[in-house]
């Protein structure tokens, strides 16, 4: 397996002292392979609430000071922390349509939001096989509050940052096996990438100097106002 799987870099910056606390209070190194990749997997499903940060591209620390994020975020976070117990793992980049953003992004700036939305899930090596994790960007509350709400409707949803024909019982769990939760919003593939790093230095979110301020400085607060009202079950 090659090095680059298992180091730190600028975005993975698993060696900080946040995250070197972290690890040890958890106990996490001393766990057997499929408990230790879990365990990890588990915190950043539901402990790193699902929100907006200011940028993708931050580094796994201030993800885990934020206390929340989405897709490319949480998955920064998520691969510092397995390599940070030993566990290879790589990025595979995608773009995923705006419409399964709706409902989470207000309707009155809805019409502004880039039609593709930069996407990724973390791909981590397990008996031999690489395994795709992309089940850990909704925390419970959030996910089982947007099943309450549309499973009535049927299984398929693709909005409310949910893409999946499996509302009832989408793959998220831990289990030696793939998590899905956006899968079926993808609409362009770009590979696969060692690091986070090399992602964003070939891809960007396409915003112009206006609409990133604007997403920077208030949609993305109003957008997390959102999520919080449906983790607790209010109308948006």
């Amino acid at each position: 397996m090659p090095p680059t799987l298992t180091s730190q870099t600028s975005l993975l910056d698993y060696n900080t002292a946040s995250i070197s606390t972290l690890i040890s209070s958890r106990g996490w190194q001393e766990l057997p392979e499929f408990e230790r990749i879990g365990a990890v997997y588990d915190y950043v499903r539901d402990e790193i609430l699902f929100g907006y940060n200011r940028v993708d591209n931050i580094p796994a620390s201030q993800v885990l000071r934020d206390g929340f994020g989405q897709c490319n975020t949480k998955g920064t976070l998520l691969m510092a922390l397995l390599r940070a117990v030993g566990v290879p793992c790589r990025l595979r980049g995608f773009t995923i349509k705006k419409a399964l953003q709706k409902g989470v992004v207000p309707p009155l700036v809805y019409p502004l939001a880039p039609d593709n939305i930069l996407h990724s899930w973390v791909e981590v090596v397990f008996e031999g096989n690489w395994i795709a994790l992309e089940g850990y960007i909704l925390d419970r509350p959030f996910l089982t509050e947007i099943q309450s709400r549309f499973l009535p409707r049927g299984k398929q949803l693709c909005g409310y940052a949910v893409g999946t024909n499996q509302l009832d019982a989408p793959p998220v769990n831990w289990a030696g096996e793939d998590t899905y939760i956006q899968r079926t919003g993808i609409n362009q593939t770009f590979g696969v990438f060692d690091t986070p790093d090399a992602f964003y230095q070939n891809h960007r979110q396409t915003l112009s100097p206006v609409q990133g301020w604007l997403y920077e400085n208030i949609i993305r607060h109003w957008m997390n106002a959102r999520v919080a009202k449906i983790r607790r079950g209010k109308r948006v």
